[in-house]
């Protein structure tokens, strides 16, 4: 293959710099970016360097144009269904923000549509599975250094802006529910850490309102998981107040535990111990000097490792993110976390919206019919 042909939907905040990572590409071409707010679009574009006519004010620009590969759908999260939708329709590959859909018909079309066009390349960005904590965690749990996991906790609360202009996130339509918002990141993490021991089977989740700020969907969330192997993970999240980022992990197993403190500034934000690797000792891996000195030197973590509490999207994996669908996409390589590999996790978040409404655990896999008629009632009772 010569260049991927990429189309690129809203210049946002990730937008601004998920185009940037394309643009900074060589094995990428960007043939054209849909974005309605025009004036927007054109000063992303010229502050990238790339040319003022790439902007189109139609997606059916992108979809219908058979150059473009693949599309970056990158709009706020109530378009992502539908925009995702018409372009596997159209034939071509899809990058698509996280949530992949706020709505669970869009949700059910694109796993239908992903199976039924197997050579299509999907991705939902998930970004903190390429974070490096995040890896090392898969990683370790793995390999079984912590042993059975019995206990895990991810949290992710976040005071999302909504100052001047984007106070549109406060309306439900535009952002959709609160875990999709962001709390799915805390979600996603520990699934993909647990998923070499264990797989979701059942969500209990209760929400309150706005207690803060004037969020239409319920911003603060408590979820709980239980395990095919009898492991119960928790989440906190609540993007309505806060401090800077709290993605605090805590972990536990028969032969070890993992602690990250969000608001510890580094070398002791991470510590861990294991009796197959530490001799049962706790180790600071982003401290060297300390490792060293516990005759524990191989254990230190890289001093550019990152881990997954910054505010700044800049600092977040973006570069490694596309990286990995344009291999994906060059390889003909199913992503794992493609919108069926990753369908897991937004049932994740369908089920705790069921069970929050419901007031009792429910049952993973989600029942299909169950679950469509309740959104469906949902629907109703909104308008």
């Amino acid at each position: 293959m010569d260049k991927l042909k990429a189309g690129f939907v809203g210049v946002g905040w990730m937008g601004q710099t998920l185009l940037k990572r394309l643009a900074e590409r060589q094995d990428v071409e960007v043939l054209a970016v849909f974005e309605p707010n025009a004036q927007q679009g054109r000063e992303v574009l010229a502050q990238l360097g790339l040319p003022a006519d790439l902007l189109v004010g139609d997606l059916a620009k992108l979809t219908g144009n058979p150059a473009v590969d693949a599309i970056w759908v990158v709009s706020p999260n109530g378009f992502h269904g539908a925009q995702a939708i018409q372009a596997l329709r159209a034939g071509k590959h899809v990058f698509c923000e996280k949530p992949a859909a706020t709505e669970f018909p869009d949700y059910l079309e694109q796993i239908a549509l992903e199976k039924a066009n197997p050579r299509l390349i999907t991705m939902v960005d998930y970004i903190l599975y390429f974070d490096t904590m995040e890896t090392l965690l898969r990683r370790m749990t793995a390999e079984g250094q912590f042993g059975k996991i019995t206990q895990i906790q991810v949290n992710y609360r976040h005071p999302i802006n909504i100052a001047g202009s984007k106070a549109w996130k406060l309306d439900r339509r535009i952002m959709g529910d609160a875990i999709g918002m962001g709390v799915v990141h805390g979600l996603s993490a520990m699934v993909y850490i647990m998923a070499a021991q264990a797989k979701p089977v059942e969500v209990y989740a209760t929400n309150m309102p706005a207690q803060a700020r004037s969020f239409e969907a319920e911003p603060i969330w408590n979820i709980l998981l239980r395990f095919d192997n009898g492991a119960t993970g928790f989440c906190f999240g609540n993007i309505d107040s806060g401090n800077g980022y709290d993605a605090a992990h805590n972990l536990y197993g028969t032969e070890g535990a993992f602690m990250f403190d969000s608001f510890a500034d580094r070398p002791a934000k991470v510590r861990y111990w294991s009796k197959r690797s530490t001799n049962g000792q706790w180790v600071w891996p982003l401290d060297a000097q300390r490792c060293a000195e516990a005759g524990l030197a191989p254990l230190a973590w890289p001093a550019e490792a990152t881990t997954p509490d910054s505010g700044d999207v800049m600092q977040h994996q973006t570069a490694s993110a596309v990286d990995h669908f344009v291999q994906c996409v060059r390889k003909d390589v199913k992503s794992p976390l493609s919108f069926v590999n990753s369908a897991p996790i937004a049932e994740i978040g369908w089920a705790a919206q069921m069970s929050a409404a419901l007031h009792r655990p429910v049952a993973l896999p989600l029942d299909e019919a169950q679950a469509r008629a309740f959104f469906a009632g949902q629907g109703r009772r909104e308008k």
